[in-house]
């Protein structure tokens, strides 16, 4: 029961554009393995502001999980963590 309600206060806060919200689920997808719902999450995170987003991004591009290495990203990224 107590999972499931985490859930449900984890999607409400996503669907209020939370991006500390946003960026914890992007971790949980990733340790899935799902780099590509992680990248979405971190994605909107960051569009929002939330600086350890844009660090996870930087760290896809630079292993390339989910995307392909891009130096001009990750160094963005790493730049708007800072």
């Amino acid at each position: 029961v107590g999972n499931k309600l985490w859930r449900k206060q984890i999607m409400k806060r996503i669907e209020a554009n939370d991006p500390v919200a946003m960026c914890r689920e992007g971790v949980k997808q990733y340790e899935k393995g799902d780099y590509s719902s992680a990248f979405g999450y971190y994605v909107k995170a960051a569009e929002l502001g939330d600086v350890d987003a844009h660090f996870r991004l930087a760290f896809l591009y630079h292993h390339e999980h989910g995307v392909e290495k891009d130096y001009g990203k990750l160094v963005h990224h790493l730049e708007e963590a800072a």
